[in-house]
């Protein structure tokens, strides 16, 4: 099937790293294995970080312009070179879709959406006119697949929706897993920690808001934990790194040298120091679902997070790892003390988490899932 692609927040090729962008990336690749014809229809970005009415209106026009003149683009190919549906991905009051829904109903073809939220509070604000492109989008769509189940809960009831499990390519994963040992080796000489302690290790960009809280709430968790001889491997960086380090110094103290930064790897060495650890611990604010976690998960890491929607649909509470209420500090650190202080259940729930990626939240689950929406919506 042919298929026209676009994602308003941040195209799949945008030079800046982020878990948006791999989603996206991810998308075209499953799309590929269900042996589907996937083209990138626009890399236009209609984002704005800020409420601002008069940029709205101006990428709005912009947006209008461009469904025009791509209309006319694919209404001069002959019919078997035009698309035959069109997918936009993760659309919200900040970053909706001015193209999509125009073209879809001038070509005739079905109009789908992967990962929507509405947020009726922003109607009639400073947010209005990016709020109602966005409902506007969500009731053209002939589906809505959600990744994260808490945004299902605010799309209209009549809205035609389908739940696709967050998922990745884990052939990388499963060749770092099967090379743990040496991994670790060469981790722990590089960068001087000890192998007979137990690596905890975090995916996270260090930026102010959300990720800098869990960041916060990981380091007062840890610092009730410094009898025990564990070590922190961070993976990431961003313009939070210096406040991300002055939490740990100010919790841990003198146990803050147990910190090390590993700093941006990319995608394919990110499997290295995951797999060679044993435990993931994400606090999770705010979080929608994690693909770190899920790539933590796939490298069979036993994994202490926070109770969220989006969370508990890729963790399975006692098998796979440990879920906490979100921001309670004690209980965090009373997961970590749990695993830590029992190495075989943290292995166990590690194969668990493993197993689990395989079946459900594979390319392959992935591929199938998104074909049969395509395939429904075309006939």
């Amino acid at each position: 099937m042919r298929i026209a692609f676009y994602a308003p927040m941040k195209p799949p090729d945008h030079p800046v790293p982020s878990g948006d962008r791999a989603m996206a990336r991810l998308l075209l690749k499953a799309l590929a294995h269900g042996g589907h014809d996937v083209a990138l229809a626009s890399r236009f970005r209609s984002w704005q970080g800020g409420p601002d009415h008069g940029r709205q209106a101006r990428l709005a026009a912009v947006g209008e312009g461009l469904a025009a003149k791509l209309t006319r683009r694919y209404s001069a190919l002959p019919e078997t070179e035009r698309p035959q549906a069109w997918l936009t991905y993760h659309l919200y009051y900040k970053a909706p879709d001015f193209i999509g829904p125009t073209i879809a109903k001038r070509l005739g073809i079905p109009y789908l959406l992967l990962e929507a939220s509405l947020a009726y509070k922003r109607a009639g604000g400073p947010w209005d006119i990016g709020h109602r492109a966005a409902l506007a989008a969500v009731e053209a769509a002939h589906t809505v697949m959600q990744i994260n189940p808490e945004d299902a809960e605010c799309i209209p009831a009549e809205t035609r929706q389908r739940l696709l499990p967050a998922f990745l390519d884990g052939a990388g994963d499963r060749r770092a897993m099967a090379q743990r040992d040496r991994l670790r080796a060469e981790l722990a000489q590089r960068w001087d920690l000890p192998g007979d302690c137990p690596w905890i290790v975090v995916v996270a960009m260090m930026r102010e808001g959300d990720k800098l809280a869990s960041y916060r709430i990981l380091a007062e968790a840890l610092s009730g934990l410094t009898a025990h001889p564990w070590r922190l491997l961070l993976v990431g960086d961003g313009p939070a790194r210096s406040a991300v380090e002055a939490a740990f110094e100010e919790a841990l103290g003198a146990a803050s040298g147990r910190v090390c930064y590993l700093g941006v790897l990319s995608q394919s060495q990110v499997a290295e120091p995951l797999a060679a650890a044993d435990l993931y611990a994400w606090p999770s604010v705010n979080e929608a679902y994690g693909m770190a976690l899920l790539e933590a998960q796939a490298c069979g890491l036993a994994a202490v997070a926070g109770d969220r929607p989006g969370v508990t649909a890729i963790l399975r509470d006692g098998e796979t790892g440990i879920l906490v209420p979100t921001g309670n500090v004690q209980a965090f650190a009373q997961a970590l003390m749990r695993l830590i202080s029992d190495p075989q259940l943290c292995r166990n729930m590690g194969a668990a988490a493993a197993a689990n990626v395989a079946h459900r939240h594979d390319l392959s689950a992935a591929a199938d899932g998104l074909s049969a929406v395509l395939e429904e919506a075309v006939r």
